[in-house]
């Protein structure tokens, strides 16, 4: 399959007859698409994607996502993803890459500010003083996941309703929508439900069984595992792998009813996955929720 093309020029001034319709030979980062509208004014897109930063000066980049990781889960409560003391994101220092920070446990979504953050060495050794204590079953899988997959920066779980629901089935989701296809070839079931994870084993377990290269993790008979380079895109996975575990819940009850699903076939969601399914797309997806949250909280997570 292929993208379209839009020209947004129309011959000596004037606004074309019909719609043109050409193959487009860019990719995604491509800075306009050309459109020919009957009818219609000249439009121009550009730049489609706000871009992932990159920084120099690594302790900058610390504070930066520290700021975004504190934001996630200020954005996680407003959404109803608390559960108690329960669910943890997790994010590869900049500075130190063989270490990370962790949210202090017990302590409510909403009420976690970057300061809060608890940086720990693979042993899970706080290394800056802290009055707060780590999980440590999030301990467990988190530093499996950040160990395994040097790629990987950021990693969410918690325990939101519907993946929860539906991890009880132990099946990947299907390709129901366009935002189902944000996880084709990219979702992985862990099906060996070990009870709370307090033992190394089994986080190590969850970590082979996202594979060398997925993000993302059905946890059977507990819930949902998202990842990504940044926790942006990571935060962008989890709500969207939450939505989409709605919308199967919804779709099995409609068709124990007698309704027929219509699932999207490989090639068009292959197609959509690789359009939309990128980190730079969830980093998108991730930047209104950020700025929202900023607006309504007065940035008070920052601290």
């Amino acid at each position: 399959m292929s993208t379209t093309a839009t020209k947004t020029s129309a011959e000596n001034g004037q606004v074309p007859s019909k719609i043109v319709v050409e193959t487009a030979k860019h990719d995604q980062h491509e800075d306009g698409a050309l459109v020919e509208a009957d009818g219609q004014e000249d439009i121009e897109i550009i730049g489609n994607l706000w871009t992932i930063p990159t920084f120099e000066d690594k302790y900058l980049e610390r504070q930066w996502a520290k700021e975004h990781m504190a934001g996630a889960f200020r954005i996680f409560a407003k959404l109803g993803y608390t559960d108690g003391a329960g669910g943890h994101i997790s994010l590869r220092d900049p500075v130190r890459p063989d270490c990370f920070w962790i949210n202090p446990y017990s302590v409510h979504f909403g009420m976690v500010n970057a300061s809060d953050l608890i940086l720990v060495n693979d042993n899970g050794r706080p290394l800056l003083p802290t009055n707060h204590k780590v999980n440590k079953a999030g301990f467990m899988i988190h530093a499996a996941i950040h160990k395994a997959r040097p790629d990987i920066n950021a990693a969410v779980h918690t325990h939101s309703p519907y993946g929860r629901a539906w991890s009880a089935f132990g099946k990947p989701i299907e390709m129901l929508n366009q935002d189902c296809c944000y996880f084709y070839n990219d979702l992985s079931i862990y099906e060996g439900f070990g009870g709370v994870v307090f033992g190394r084993e089994e986080g190590q377990n969850i970590a082979k069984a996202l594979g060398p290269r997925k993000k993302c993790v059905i946890l059977q008979n507990h819930g949902l595992l998202t990842c990504g380079g940044t926790v942006d895109e990571a935060a962008a996975f989890f709500h969207a792998l939450e939505q989409a575990c709605q919308a199967q819940l919804l779709a099995e009850a409609a068709a124990a009813n007698g309704c027929q699903k219509r699932i999207i076939g490989d090639e068009e969601a292959a197609f959509t996955k690789e359009r939309a399914g990128t980190a730079e797309v969830l980093f998108t997806q991730f930047k209104p929720e950020y700025e929202m949250i900023l607006k309504e909280t007065g940035g008070d997570f920052l601290q």
